[in-house]
């Protein structure tokens, strides 16, 4: 039953989501006790604040007060951003996860951990053992951020740049005469 309310949901919900300028990320409905849980995931390319949750948990809230019919009872409302655990399972959760080091398992191979370049629509351009990657999205069956102490290698960055910007200078100079 919460899986189809979630299902029945969605719609309503991410239209409010995105109204208030987000993306949906995720949406759960649990039974707790006699009331139902609302869990609402957002994110958005520049992040999440406090004041924005706030925002989209008004904005959610109002629109399932106005369809009481679908939840009908007792729901508590809880809007969020994702953590840094969330797998990343979509192109744009790629490319918000731009510079920082993420742990690849691929479908064939060993675990490795990269830094994340340019994402496209199929697959990511990743900095591994001082290389640059072509990752496809669907050769990889779990991508996790790594949680970094230190700022990233200035070097490291800088390649990545080059590499987006088509301007890699990893290939060898000739020397002027």
């Amino acid at each position: 039953m919460p899986g189809e309310l979630a299902a029945r949901l969605e719609p309503i919900v991410a239209d409010a989501v995105s109204g208030a300028g987000f993306d949906l990320d995720a949406l759960d409905v649990q039974q707790a006790g006699r009331r139902k849980l609302v869990k609402v995931v957002v994110d958005s390319d520049d992040g999440v604040g406090l004041d924005e949750v706030a925002d989209v948990s008004r904005a959610v809230s109002a629109v399932l007060d106005e369809n009481e019919q679908l939840i009908a009872g007792a729901y508590t409302l809880e809007v969020t951003s994702p953590g840094v655990d969330r797998p990343l399972t979509r192109p744009r959760h790629w490319r918000r996860s731009r510079f920082r080091l993420v742990r690849i398992t691929p479908r064939d191979g060993a675990e490795y951990v990269a830094r994340v370049g340019h994402a496209g629509e199929d697959g990511v351009r990743v900095l591994a053992d001082g290389e640059i990657r072509d990752v496809r999205y669907a050769d990889v069956v779990k991508a996790v951020i790594e949680i970094e102490f230190r700022q990233p290698p200035t070097e490291e960055l800088k390649l990545l740049d080059q590499d987006a910007s088509g301007n890699n200078t990893a290939e060898p100079e000739e020397d002027p005469k």
